[in-house]
């Protein structure tokens, strides 16, 4: 058995990152939760996740910058992120595309279960890439 990928939450809604941590768990994932963008800075490093799902708008640092902090350190540069955002513009899209993002999903586009297909195909534990 492989071992568990880890994926680290980065979400400053507690209930809605609790109802994500629960159902990462139940899929299988070692996962972790943060709630801005310092503390994700800090867990990318400590906690070394496979993938880190990430909030746009969050207190101190945006996901925005975090990603491009994440790109640019030599340690992070690697780890799969996808934004789960509110921001349905395609400009904000457009911006972490530019910033290496990995997948971009809007919040009310998406129910959880396309999350968390998202998440297994990135990771490359999906054959074919969810619709």
């Amino acid at each position: 058995m492989d071992a568990k990928k880890k994926i680290l939450l980065v979400e400053d809604d507690e209930a809605l990152a609790g109802v994500y941590k629960s159902r990462l768990e139940i899929e299988g994932f070692e996962t972790e939760a943060v709630t801005n963008g310092e503390d994700a800075l800090s867990a990318a490093q400590k906690f070394k996740p496979d993938l880190i799902l990430l909030d746009a708008m969050m207190p101190k640092i945006s996901g925005f910058d975090v990603l491009d902090i994440l790109r640019n350190t030599p340690e992070t540069a690697q780890i799969r992120v996808i934004m789960l955002t509110a921001l349905s513009q395609p400009k904000d899209k457009e911006r972490a595309e530019k910033l290496g993002v990995d997948d971009y999903l809007v919040k009310s586009q998406v129910v959880i279960g396309d999350v968390i297909e998202k998440v297994k195909f990135h990771l490359g534990l999906l054959d074919k890439k969810p619709a």
